[in-house]
């Protein structure tokens, strides 16, 4: 494994109107006093869908392995990814009742977005005011948004002659 080099803070959040709805998810990554948002939507989704979606896009958006503290609200993805995601794999994506693993879809890419960072997850409590869980919430409910605002059509393209 590369020496991993200085610690990277990355917080992320994912936010539904309603649930299946239209998602968004955001992420603040921090390195050495340098901030990056990332933020995306949906327009059929689900809130967990969203929190394991801003944890993938930020992981997978380092370049190089990295110590990497991830703080998330979601105790869905800090207990999935610290507890239960072995077992799971074990189990052929299978729960202890022998049912599908639900999102396992992105369970998988997020254990494959892992890669060689060395990660300490942590559990942060949303609407609480803690600064970089806010940024995080905010980004997630602009792509909430985008997901909702259809794109605008194309209008036709007027213009002098010809068949092009």
């Amino acid at each position: 494994m590369a020496a991993l080099g200085n610690l990277v803070e990355i917080y992320t959040d994912g936010a539904c109107s309603g649930n299946p709805g239209p998602g968004g998810w955001g992420a603040l990554l921090i390195y050495k006093g340098h901030e990056r948002e990332l933020s995306g939507g949906e327009a059929d989704t689900t809130n967990n869908r969203m929190e394991l979606m801003a944890a993938i896009q930020a992981l997978e958006s380092l370049k190089r392995p990295c110590r990497v503290r991830l703080h998330t609200d979601s105790t869905y993805v800090r207990s999935g990814i610290t507890e239960w995601i072995q077992r799971w794999r074990q189990n052929g994506w299978r729960t202890a009742a022998k049912k599908p693993v639900k999102n396992a879809d992105l369970w998988q890419r997020l254990q494959a977005a892992l890669g060689e960072h060395q990660i300490d997850w942590r559990w942060v409590k949303g609407h609480a005011g803690d600064p970089g869980n806010e940024r995080a919430d905010a980004l997630a409910r602009e792509g909430v948004q985008a997901a909702v605002i259809p794109p605008t059509p194309s209008l036709p393209h007027k213009g002098g002659g010809g068949d092009v």
